[in-house]
């Protein structure tokens, strides 16, 4: 049976990416604890762990509003992105130089392909933001997960409503879809390449480029 803050957590989380609370308006917990039909602690905890990924800043005495990404949001959310990413793509790089044919690069190369060329889909269709960035996600936590470091993933969860909202801002600008695709392939055949000498650089690029793009938004 899933605990009750885990409860509450999921619940609450499903309402703030769904659109569910307004950006100008502070929420009860009383009032949403009772409607969710959980007692005052579990809810609580459930939205202190949200107020320290991000979701939400707790107001004393009153209760929580949806947290406004600010220029030290992006700075922070991009160094820890860009500090884990990058050792993860040259770590799987100098993998690929030591042992092309082990399984689990195979394997992750693969999908890694499989998930550019439906970005590329998208592109050649309806262009769907939403869509794009889901794989978009999924490619950068497959490289992240490969390291099979369970503090890396830790770190990296913690960020992912941060990475996601600031993916949705930064892809809906021109050209940015198509951009971010081409980013992506030069990550995997970098890697693909064993090219230990330049993935760190791509992969920072990737990074720095969306981050302009975030801070020129605010």
């Amino acid at each position: 049976m899933i605990p009750l803050n885990e409860q509450a957590y999921r619940h609450l989380q499903s309402l703030i990416i769904e659109g569910q609370f307004a950006y100008d308006r502070i929420y009860s917990e009383t009032k949403l604890s009772k409607e969710l039909g959980i007692s005052r602690t579990p809810f609580r905890d459930a939205v202190h762990r949200l107020a320290q990924e991000g979701y939400i800043d707790i107001i004393p005495s009153k209760g929580f509003m949806l947290h406004q990404l600010t220029r030290q949001d992006i700075d922070e959310t991009f160094q820890v992105r860009s500090a884990l990413e990058c050792y993860c793509t040259l770590q799987i790089a100098k993998q690929i130089v030591s042992n092309p044919s082990a399984r689990p690069v195979k394997k992750l190369l693969r999908e890694l392909h499989m998930l550019t060329d439906l970005l590329k889909e998208i592109l050649e269709s309806d262009g769907s933001i939403a869509e794009f960035c889901e794989y978009d996600f999924q490619f950068h936590t497959k490289i992240i997960d490969f390291a099979e470091n369970r503090q890396i993933s830790s770190i990296f969860a913690t960020f992912k409503y941060r990475m996601r909202k600031l993916a949705e801002l930064s892809l809906a600008h021109e050209g940015r879809l198509q951009d971010t695709y081409r980013e992506h392939l030069a990550i995997v055949e970098t890697m693909e390449k064993g090219d230990v000498e330049h993935i760190y650089e791509i992969t920072l690029a990737h990074m720095d480029t969306a981050r302009k793009i975030n801070l020129d938004d605010l």
